[in-house]
């Protein structure tokens, strides 16, 4: 299900993380937890954030500069939760394109796999009044996290 341009997100996350890999490791945790406190089991968005962040600090590491992790979950009348993610970035000239690794690169497999387990992803260049660079974004569907079960003692 694809996020329309008209509905409005009923929980929204946003914080900035260093353009490192200890940035891109800590926005992780830091959304997964966030998820978790929602009541959304986390598998395939945090793949997916994991890739967004990780290409947001890879493609684009500009020292001294910083990259924004938004999250915003949207609520449907008809189906389940959405969750679009969105990594934003100071390098608006790199916008990412999925390769065709050859099997034996360790690297360039990002892409192809947030397009398999997103709904819908794509870029754009950030406006001016919202700072330099570009955003890349991704929409997948969210499950609600089983709740824990009293344990039965006999």
């Amino acid at each position: 299900m694809k996020i329309t341009e008209y509905s409005r997100p009923v929980l929204r996350f946003g914080m900035l993380f260093t353009s490192s890999t200890k940035g891109a490791r800590l926005s992780r945790r830091v959304a997964v937890s966030r998820l978790t406190e929602w009541g959304y089991a986390t598998d395939t968005a945090e793949l997916l954030i994991s890739e967004l962040a990780t290409n947001a600090v890879t493609h684009c590491c500009v020292p001294q500069r910083w990259f924004l992790l938004r999250m915003d979950v949207h609520r449907h009348r008809a189906g389940p939760d959405t969750l679009r993610v969105e990594a934003s970035d100071s390098c608006a000239d790199h916008h990412p394109k999925p390769g065709t690794p050859a099997d034996e690169d360790e690297s360039g497999r990002g892409l192809l796999l947030v397009d398999a387990l997103a709904t819908a992803w794509g870029s754009y260049t950030r406006s001016p009044e919202a700072g330099v660079g570009k955003t890349v974004w991704a929409e997948c569907v969210l499950e609600t996290a089983p709740c824990p079960t009293d344990t039965v003692r006999g």
